[in-house]
């Protein structure tokens, strides 16, 4: 879809709230830029985008964007923006939740989310910790990693968000990270214009904490263990099924054409108003 005249990617952003309160090295701003690329890509007014957010470094991203937004409570975000949707269901509706606002505290929404298949666009950072309230481990974080509450190292496996959502049914399920800057902003074009529910993990480890905790170097050398250890789904051991441990799977990962919720319900407001027929 080309861009409506007059929407360049900045006009979505605030500049006046610049510069963010993200860390040196954070990915968030790149995500956060990427995501305006996107909507001036698809043309979207900004009064037809709302942004919903949860609790945590993330979801502080609706600061600075200008267009509708609501910040919610932890782990509830999805809850809320499936309350938006099905009262307003004109609208692009965004939801933009970290690891632990999406999958420790929040994770029967987003199987719940995904399993009605509500035409939301849910894009998680992943930063393998709770990164603003002192690098708590997350259901993310790696089996071994140290964090501050598993100082001998985590003892639990992480989720795989990916595999969640697209077992509970997902339209759209996809992976980039946050070196991965165009793979990123076309993965977000492709979500927000899917029907259904879409979701887009970001992989973007938190240098401040985790990153240091576990060694990984300055946010430069954990950009490029991001590059090398990234492996897209069209790469030979990916479409045979031997992605190596330690490497990340990127790219659309599952992708299907189930109706959405509101088009599965209209179908029993059909039913009920008898103008439809029971299959």
């Amino acid at each position: 879809m080309r861009a409506l005249a007059g929407n360049a990617w900045w006009e979505y952003i605030k500049k006046e709230m610049l510069p963010h309160m993200w860390c040196p090295g954070c990915g968030n701003g790149i995500v956060l830029r990427c995501l305006a690329r996107a909507l001036a890509a698809l043309g979207l007014p900004r009064h037809r985008v709302v942004v919903v957010t949860g609790i945590g470094c993330w979801g502080k991203a609706d600061d600075y964007l200008r267009t509708n937004a609501l910040h919610t409570t932890h782990g509830r975000a999805l809850a809320f923006a499936t309350g938006i949707k099905l009262a307003r269901p004109e609208l692009v509706v965004l939801v933009l939740m970290g690891d632990g606002d999406c999958a420790t505290i929040g994770g029967n929404h987003l199987i719940h989310a995904a399993r009605r298949n509500v035409d939301l666009t849910a894009v998680v950072v992943n930063n393998f910790n709770y990164g603003m309230t002192g690098g708590q481990v997350s259901a993310t974080t790696p089996r071994g990693a140290v964090t501050s509450t598993t100082a001998l190292g985590n003892p639990e496996r992480g989720f795989d968000l990916c595999k969640i959502a697209d077992a509970a049914g997902a339209n759209l399920v996809a992976r980039a990270t946050v070196y991965h800057v165009p793979l990123l902003e076309r993965l977000l074009r492709e979500g927000i214009s899917k029907k259904g529910f879409s979701f887009l993990e970001v992989v973007s480890p938190c240098p401040t904490h985790y990153g240091r905790r576990n060694r990984l170097g300055t946010p430069a050398e954990m950009m490029r263990y991001l590059k090398e250890r990234s492996l897209g789904v069209h790469a030979p051991a990916a479409r045979r099924g031997e992605v190596p441990e330690g490497y990340i799977l990127i790219g659309k990962l599952a992708e299907r054409d189930e109706p959405d919720f509101l088009a599965a319900y209209e179908q029993v407001r059909q039913r009920a108003s008898g103008r439809g027929e029971r299959k």
